[in-house]
C-alpha cells in the first residue's frame, strides 16, 4: 500500500481500505457498451499497484462478468485487496420483486435467506476466494423483512464467508431498520457534486451510528471528469446515450466548472477528475469514493486522487464554483 494513500475504516468491522476505491460496474460491460477483459484486468492490476485496496463489484454487473474479471485480476494478490460485492439482484429464481431485464433474463430484488445463501456461494466461485470482505445488499427487497436479511448476513459472517455487512440504495427508514436489526458497517449510495441529497437524509444517521459511507457515481458516470466534450455521442447500450445529465448544456456547465477550478488543479498538478474525487473524500460523512476505470490510465488517474489533500480555502473555492456552475443542472 502506498504510504500516501488515505486509509479509512469500514465502520466497526476492523477492516481498513483505501479511501479511493475501484468501482467495476463498467468493467462488467452491461449498460456501458461492452467490456474489454484484458484492458479491465490491467486497470485492476494498476489500481492495486498504485495502492488502491478497495475493489467494489456485484453479480448484476454483466450477470457475473465483473466478478469473474475481478477474480482473474486479483489471483495471487488476495491479501492486497478488500473486496466488496453484493447480493439481492437475483436472476436464478422468480422470487421477490421484479426489477428489470438484463440479456432477456428477468432480474428480481430478493433478499430472502435462501437467496443470499445461494448468491454468496456463486460470488465466492467467480471471485476465486473463500471470503468476501464487505457484503452489501444491492437494492432493497420490499417482499422480505430487513430483520430476516440481516440474520442471514450475520450467519454468513459467523461462518467466516463475509467479514462486514453493508446496504445500498436505502431509504432513511430502511437504514434505521438495518441498524436496529444487527451490526451494519457501511452503506453505499450515489453521491457527487451534483447528487448531494445524502447530506440531509442518510449521512446524519451514518454519523450517529459510526457507519462508513461508500459513494458511487462519484464522477457522475464520467460527466465530472471534464473529458466528455459537448459533441461526444454514446452508442449501443451505453446508459449515457439518452441520459439528460449528458446534455450539451450540462457538459458546458461542467466545462465552466473545470475552468473555475483550474488554478487548484494546477497547484496540485492534478486533473479535474482527481480534484473532484479529492473534494468528495473531504465531505463530512463520506468515507470512500468509488471510481470506475476501464483501462490502466484511468485507474492510475483515479488512484492519484487519494494522495491529494485539499486545503480549507481550496474546498471553499470549489464549493463556490459548484454553486455557480452546477446549480439547476438537468437531472
Amino acid at each position: 500500500m502506498s504510504s500516501e494513500q488515505i486509509l479509512r475504516a469500514i465502520g466497526a468491522s476492523g477492516i481498513q481500505a483505501s479511501a479511493v476505491g475501484l468501482g467495476t460496474w463498467a468493467i462488467g460491460g452491461w449498460m456501458w457498451g461492452g467490456t474489454d477483459e484484458q484492458a479491465s484486468i490491467r486497470a485492476i492490476e494498476a489500481s492495486i499497484d498504485a495502492g488502491v485496496s478497495l475493489i467494489d463489484t456485484a453479480p448484476a454487473y454483466g450477470l457475473g462478468r465483473s466478478e469473474e474479471i475481478v477474480g482473474k485480476a486479483i489471483k495471487g494478490k488476495r491479501d492486497k485487496v478488500v473486496i466488496a460485492t453484493k447480493c439481492g439482484l437475483n436472476w436464478h429464481s422468480g422470487k421477490g420483486n421484479h426489477f428489470f431485464d438484463q440479456d432477456d433474463k428477468p432480474v428480481h430484488r430478493y433478499l430472502g435467506a435462501d437467496g443470499i445463501a445461494y448468491e454468496v456461494e456463486q460470488s465466492l466461485k467467480r471471485l476465486g476466494t473463500d471470503y468476501i470482505d464487505l457484503y452489501i445488499t444491492h437494492w432493497q427487497d420490499p417482499t422480505t423483512p430487513i430483520a430476516e436479511t440481516v440474520a442471514a448476513l450475520e450467519k454468513l459472517k459467523a461462518s467466516g464467508k463475509i467479514r462486514a455487512i453493508g446496504a445500498s440504495n436505502v431509504s432513511t427508514g430502511d437504514l434505521e431498520h438495518y441498524v436496529a436489526a444487527g451490526q451494519l458497517d457501511a452503506i453505499q449510495e450515489r453521491y457527487s457534486m451534483i447528487d448531494r441529497e445524502l447530506e440531509g437524509t442518510l449521512l446524519p444517521i451514518t454519523r450517529r451510528h459510526d457507519l462508513a459511507t461508500l459513494s458511487y457515481s462519484s464522477l457522475a458516470l464520467g460527466l465530472l471528469t471534464g473529458s466528455v466534450d459537448p459533441g461526444r455521442s454514446f452508442t449501443g447500450d451505453d446508459q449515457r446515450k439518452d441520459n439528460p445529465r449528458f446534455s450539451a448544456g450540462n457538459r458546458q456547465k461542467v466545462a465552466a466548472l473545470k475552468q473555475a477550478i483550474r488554478p487548484i488543479a494546477e497547484r496540485h498538478e492534478a486533473s479535474m477528475a482527481q480534484i473532484v474525487i479529492a473534494w468528495t473524500l473531504a465531505q463530512p460523512g463520506i468515507t470512500f469514493a468509488l471510481c470506475g476505470a476501464r483501462n490502466a490510465d484511468q485507474a492510475l488517474d483515479n488512484a492519484r486522487a487519494g494522495e491529494i489533500r485539499l486545503s480549507r480555502d481550496e474546498l471553499a473555492a470549489i464549493d463556490t464554483a459548484i454553486a455557480m456552475h452546477l446549480s439547476q443542472m438537468a437531472a
